[in-house]
């Protein structure tokens, strides 16, 4: 069985900390609630959204290999 430390050395993903105002998490995470995903879920999807409508060459490359995309 992989213990913790394993599984999250197989991560790829680097990580992000950002502090959010009150309203914006409130509604991130009623967001999350009524789609049944997580919290880093739908602030992934969100980035990945703003990134492709600001460099829409840039977005291509991160949705390639994303299915849902």
């Amino acid at each position: 069985m992989a213990t913790a430390k394993k599984m999250r050395s197989k991560s790829k993903m680097p990580r992000a900390s950002a502090s959010l105002p009150p309203a914006v998490y409130e509604t991130l995470e009623q967001i999350a609630r009524e789609k049944k995903v997580s919290l880093s879920w739908v602030i992934r999807d969100a980035a990945e959204k703003y990134v492709a409508d600001r460099w829409p060459l840039f977005g291509q490359s991160i949705t390639a290999g994303d299915p849902e995309k």
